[in-house]
C-alpha cells in the first residue's frame, strides 16, 4: 500500500516536509493574507466601497444641481455591503468561529470601519495558526477571496484579473505560475521559489518558450 502524500486543501500541491501537519500550503496562506489586507485601512476596498454609496451618476456624467431627475438612486448592493450586516458582519462572523478554536478574540462595538479593521487585523494575526488547525480554512479562503474581488470590481470597475502562464526559471523546475499585470509577487508551487513583483513579469510565458 503506497502513502498518499498530505496536500494543501486549497491548492491540492503537495505539502512540503516543514508544511507538514498544516491545512494549507504557505503559498495559499499568503494568499488569503492579501486578501484580507486589501479589505482594510483607510485605503483599503471597504472605505473605498463606502465612498461609492451617494447617487450614482447617468451617463457617467456630474449631477447637475437643482435639476429633477438629474441623479439615480444610490446603490443597493453597494450600500447592503457596507452596512452593517454586510462585509463587516461576514469577517466578524469569521472571526467568532475562530475564537471557539481560541484562534481569535472578537471586538466589542465601534463604527464599522474600526471593526472592519479589527476583524482584518485578528485574522491575520491568526492566520498561520489556523492554517495548521481550523477545519474550514478551505471555505474561508474562498468566502474572502470572493468578497476581496466583488469589492475590487466595484470600486476600480475591474473585471477578472487576466492571468498570464509563465515558466519558473529555477533550473529542472517544470512549474508554472499565473501571474497578473499587478501582482504584488508568486511563489513557485513546484520548488517554491519566491518571485517579487518585477521578477515575476519578467518570466518567460509559457507559449513563448513552448514555441522556442
Amino acid at each position: 500500500m503506497t502513502d498518499t502524500a498530505p496536500t494543501c486543501c486549497l491548492c491540492a500541491h503537495a505539502l512540503w516536509e516543514d508544511e507538514l501537519g498544516r491545512c494549507i500550503c504557505r503559498p495559499c496562506e499568503h494568499r488569503i493574507d492579501r486578501d484580507l489586507l486589501a479589505l482594510a485601512g483607510p485605503s483599503g476596498l471597504y472605505a473605498r466601497l463606502c465612498l461609492r454609496t451617494g447617487p450614482s451618476k447617468r451617463g457617467g456624467g456630474q449631477a447637475v444641481s437643482g435639476t429633477r431627475g438629474s441623479t439615480m438612486p444610490p446603490n443597493e448592493h453597494v450600500l447592503n455591503l457596507v452596512a452593517d450586516g454586510g462585509l463587516v458582519s461576514d469577517l466578524e462572523t469569521w472571526v467568532k468561529d475562530w475564537a471557539t478554536y481560541g484562534l481569535a478574540q472578537p471586538a466589542t462595538g465601534g463604527r464599522l470601519q474600526f471593526r472592519v479593521d479589527h476583524a482584518v487585523r485578528t485574522l491575520r494575526l491568526n492566520l498561520t495558526q489556523a492554517a495548521m488547525r481550523h477545519p474550514a480554512l478551505d471555505e474561508f479562503a474562498r468566502e474572502i477571496s470572493k468578497k476581496r474581488r466583488e469589492a475590487s470590481a466595484i470600486v476600480d470597475g475591474e473585471k477578472e484579473r487576466i492571468r498570464i502562464p509563465v515558466h519558473c526559471d529555477t533550473p529542472d523546475c517544470h512549474g508554472i505560475l499565473r501571474v497578473t499585470l499587478d501582482t504584488p509577487g508568486e511563489t513557485c508551487r513546484v520548488c517554491r521559489r519566491e518571485y517579487g513583483h518585477a521578477e515575476a513579469l519578467s518570466l518567460t510565458p509559457a507559449e513563448r518558450r513552448a514555441a522556442a
